[in-house]
């Protein structure tokens, strides 16, 4: 895709994503996460898609369970996404963008050519694997078959409703067997955990769409998480 593609616009976007879209211009990194990425430089550049569209029910989200075999993050439900290639550019400007894109189409299939990217969250950084993570925000202006494409990398490709990720029903506290606790959320016959979660939890608070919920309510993980 050419860098004019690469333009991060609002205009044009339905009303409900308004609130996401000014959250993305105000909040600091501090407020989305306790991991940041070293100040050194270290880690390897990635980008997610967090892919917002109108589904049957309302406002939803794209998300991807990964397969089993992988080494890292096996079965994990997560946004699409990857680490950063040569072709993919500037990691500081279009870079992330453009494998924000990439990666969802790779991995989903999904028509990148649907996709107005209309925010960027600040740098996060995933301790466990040691991937600086840009989190990349797009509306599914026209929304296109998605599907597994490598079944070797992903097990499901699958949309979860807002309203089921803001549900007090469908929310508990993860807690991992070192200790770590962060937010999940249960939907679509998959717990989602870890970095995902956390930063839909972020979403859903600084959008002003979080409704009241149980944090007292606890899933342990596996110990193979």
């Amino acid at each position: 895709m050419t860098d004019s593609a690469m333009a991060v616009t609002s205009g044009g976007l339905p009303g409900w994503l308004d609130p996401v879209a000014d959250a993305a211009r105000t909040v600091r990194p501090q407020q989305l996460s306790r991991f940041l990425p070293p100040e050194s430089g270290a880690g390897r550049q990635s980008a997610v898609l967090i892919l917002f569209g109108d589904g049957e029910r309302g406002p939803e989200l794209l998300l991807m369970e990964r397969s089993g075999s992988l080494r890292s993050h096996a079965g994990q439900p997560s946004f699409p996404g990857g680490a950063l290639d040569p072709e993919d550019g500037d990691q500081a400007t279009t870079g992330p963008l453009r494998a924000a894109l990439r990666e969802a189409e790779e991995e989903t299939g999904l028509d990148p050519r649907g996709v107005q990217l209309f925010g960027v969250l600040p740098r996060l950084y995933i301790p466990v694997s040691g991937f600086v993570v840009t989190p990349v925000l797009g509306w599914w202006r026209e929304p296109s078959p998605v599907g597994v494409v490598d079944p070797a990398e992903t097990a499901r490709v699958f949309t979860v409703p807002v309203a089921d990720l803001t549900d007090p029903a469908n929310r508990a506290t993860a807690v991992h067997p070192s200790g770590h606790q962060g937010p999940a959320f249960l939907v679509e016959s998959a717990l989602v955990w870890g970095f995902t979660a956390g930063v839909i939890d972020r979403i859903l608070h600084y959008a002003g769409w979080e409704r009241p919920w149980d944090r007292a309510k606890q899933v342990p993980l596996d110990w193979r998480a």
